[in-house]
């Protein structure tokens, strides 16, 4: 037991490096020329979507098309050449919902998660960290801690599908959140936290600690079926014209102590960032080699119920309808009663007591 329990550990570390490699050198902010003006927002749609990884029950939301151009060089000629990605989002009141679609030629090998395209978002926690070196805290290893890395934060959910079979659901699981860690053994749909990209860690060191986000994957090509298992593997062919399916939920809020998860709340304003790897030619990708929709944070926002917080709701036509009708209603009402004493007054109507019927 103790031996395994060194091996998964071993295995996060290596996780943890290749994402210090890969965060590393992102576009600076003097040449960067973002999406800003663009407002991702989270419609509230209860009972709309269900974790499987399958787009069908998205169609009705709108979304955001992206180019994905490389992080490390914000360069539209060497932009992602399978296509732009889609990003949709809505909540439910409870939970946060997102679907990523990027077209793509099918390509999966089991257990090697650099041949399989692969995701993330990041979101600020810290009102001082940046987009820019994950949060952009100065102390390197050894120094930064929580204390001194104060205010620069993010939230990274992280999913390389090497390992998770298509509309399988990955990431939250009861043998990891027993453990107070952000892991996850199944599907490699990890929950973490950074200051920079050298401090950058899975939640843990609380007992509150666990990974708070599902997720499922699928692409076009594999059509309708959902009774897929390992043994399948690859699922499809290498090659598949098609577009590939991310798919993720998380609690709108979590018992992170440690500010380790961005906390969202109904009406307010956030920011978020996706990432997106994918073996060009065959070939494998390394940890600086990913895609992003913009070289700078994205506002987010978790709408209320309306669509509007409520100063900035407006009356529809029916609104209007219904308030002329009422006063109509009244007024009727009030001329009947009129004419009603008015005909009383002028004519003697007997009164009987109830004791005499």
């Amino acid at each position: 037991m103790l031996r395994f329990h060194s091996l998964i550990v071993f295995w996060l570390l290596l996780s943890a490096l290749r994402w210090v490699e890969s965060h590393e050198g992102h576009e600076s902010a003097s040449t960067c020329h973002s999406n800003q003006d663009v407002m991702i927002s989270a419609n509230y749609l209860p009972g709309v979507v269900t974790v499987d990884g399958r787009a069908e029950d998205w169609a009705a939301i709108d979304g955001v098309e992206f180019d994905l151009r490389p992080a490390l060089d914000w360069d539209q000629d060497k932009s992602y050449s399978g296509g732009q990605m889609t990003l949709k989002t809505l909540h439910d009141g409870s939970h946060v919902f997102f679907l990523l679609q990027v077209d793509g030629d099918y390509a999966y090998a089991l257990n090697n998660s650099k041949m399989c395209p692969s995701v993330a978002l990041m979101f600020q926690i810290g009102e001082n960290a940046s987009y820019h070196n994950m949060g952009n805290c100065k102390d390197m290893p050894g120094s930064c801690t929580a204390k001194s890395c104060r205010g620069y934060e993010v939230d990274i959910m992280h999913f390389s599908i090497g390992t998770a079979i298509p509309g399988g659901l990955y990431g939250s699981n009861p043998i990891d959140n027993n453990l107070a860690m952000g892991s996850d053994r199944f599907g490699h749909l990890v929950d973490a936290y950074a200051w920079n990209p050298h401090c950058m860690y899975l939640d843990g060191n609380d007992s509150n600690a666990r990974n708070d986000w599902q997720g499922s994957w699928w692409h076009s090509s594999l059509g309708i079926r959902s009774d897929l298992i390992e043994e399948d593997s690859p699922y499809s062919t290498d090659g598949q014209k098609g577009t590939y399916i991310f798919e993720f939920s998380r609690p709108l809020r979590t018992a992170d102590k440690l500010r380790q998860d961005v906390q969202f709340a109904i009406g307010k304003e956030g920011k978020l960032s996706v990432a997106f790897w994918y073996p060009v030619n065959g070939v494998g990708w390394r940890g600086h080699q990913h895609y992003t929709v913009s070289c700078d944070w994205l506002p987010f926002k978790i709408s209320p119920a309306s669509g509007n917080s409520p100063s900035e709701e407006k009356w529809d036509a029916t609104t209007g309808f219904t308030l002329v009708l009422s006063i109509l209603s009244i007024g009727l009402s009030v001329c009947i009663g009129f004419f009603s004493f008015k005909t009383r007054s002028s004519s003697s109507i007997p009164f009987t007591p109830m004791d005499r019927m």
